[in-house]
């Protein structure tokens, strides 16, 4: 393409005349021979500021699939290293599960009310009281009866709770927790 046919706006004359009338790719800048008094390309900023001058850059990696095969420095293929992975672990069918058990301090029963985990539901619980006839009650009636209380007397005992034994019960599963043994 001769510059006569292109327009002053895209490439000023001094470039055509320099090229002799043809034109070049522009941005090869190449030295023109011979004693010139236009001035070549100017260094580059790493050029000039000397960024990298001790540390040559690595070449970009290509494009395309990963063979797993690295080029090493005398240009031979290699394998890239080994790593290492912990293994899975496969699932097994004869697994055992294995449960946390909580040991709870034990509990004191009394003829009042505990506050406590119940070991059946795991919740915080307050126990609920029902009273059975135990030893104390029947020695209460039997010595009640050699007293001379034979007109039905000698049942009182049955009826008065302090005579009793104690069963603790959960409020949410009627678990039976505890007893309380008067004697």
């Amino acid at each position: 393409m001769e510059c006569e046919n292109m327009s002053l706006k895209s490439f000023p004359a001094s470039f055509c005349a320099f090229n002799g009338g043809k034109m070049s790719v522009p941005g090869s800048y190449q030295a023109a021979a011979g004693p010139s008094s236009v001035p070549t390309a100017p260094p580059s900023y790493e050029e000039t500021v000397a960024v990298n001058s001790y540390y040559p850059t690595p070449p970009a990696p290509t494009p395309g699939p990963n063979t797993g095969l690295m080029t090493g420095p005398d240009g031979k293929g290699m394998n890239p290293p080994a790593y290492y992975t912990q293994p899975v672990p496969v699932p097994n069918a004869n697994a055992i599960a294995v449960q946390t058990v909580y040991v709870q301090q034990p509990v004191s029963f009394y003829d009042r009310p505990v506050q406590m985990c119940c070991p059946s539901c795991n919740k915080m619980i307050v126990t609920q009281l029902s009273y059975n006839a135990g030893a104390l009650t029947w020695l209460s009636c039997g010595s009640l009866c050699l007293l001379g209380c034979i007109a039905g007397c000698c049942f009182i005992p049955f009826c008065v709770d302090a005579l009793q034994d104690v069963d603790h019960h959960c409020p949410n599963c009627k678990a039976l927790l505890g007893t309380y043994k008067r004697l």
